[in-house]
């Protein structure tokens, strides 16, 4: 197994690569924190002064696509099976952050009007990412429904029937 600063080169590497052959020649940084889940998470985060709206897109779509193609890239080259965040300019933390704070919004309107509150569709990544906050509130419970691209979090008071 290769230890955590190998596999930040190699992470740091593929990405700059990638990047380099779309066109692109920014700065690169990678950081590790320790997860909630015990896990390592490791972010690459990418800063432009220029092209970062081409680079993340409407939605954060190129950004995602990025992400797979550089996560692909990098487990061609190990065996390993290695989990990484890209990030441009910190687009990905102020969004999560700022969906963290809807979140947390909805929990308390849901508990001060005792009534059940529909979030925005999301992702499964921003809705996993509420699950997680909210589940550390016991007055609330949340709960995921729709169908693809329309699927949303309701958030309701746990003592609500």
């Amino acid at each position: 197994m290769k230890n955590p600063k190998e596999i930040n080169q190699l992470i740091e590497e593929t990405v700059k690569e990638l990047l380099l052959k779309m066109g692109f020649d920014p700065e690169i940084k990678i950081e590790s924190s320790n997860s909630s889940e015990n896990e390592t998470e490791v972010v690459c985060n990418i800063s432009t002064n220029e092209d970062s709206n081409f680079l993340i897109g409407q939605h954060g779509q190129n950004l995602q696509a990025i992400q797979h193609l550089a996560r692909l890239l990098t487990r061609k080259k190990t065996e390993e099976k290695i989990k990484f965040v890209i990030d441009i300019n910190s687009y990905r933390r102020e969004k999560n952050d700022n969906l963290i704070e809807l979140a947390k919004e909805a929990a308390s309107k849901a508990l001060q009007e005792k009534r059940s509150i529909i979030m925005k569709p999301m992702s499964n990544y921003e809705r996993r990412l509420v699950h997680l906050e909210l589940s550390k509130n016991e007055a609330v419970v949340t709960e995921s429904i729709g169908e693809g691209e329309e699927r949303k979090i309701v958030v309701k008071p746990s003592d609500f029937i």
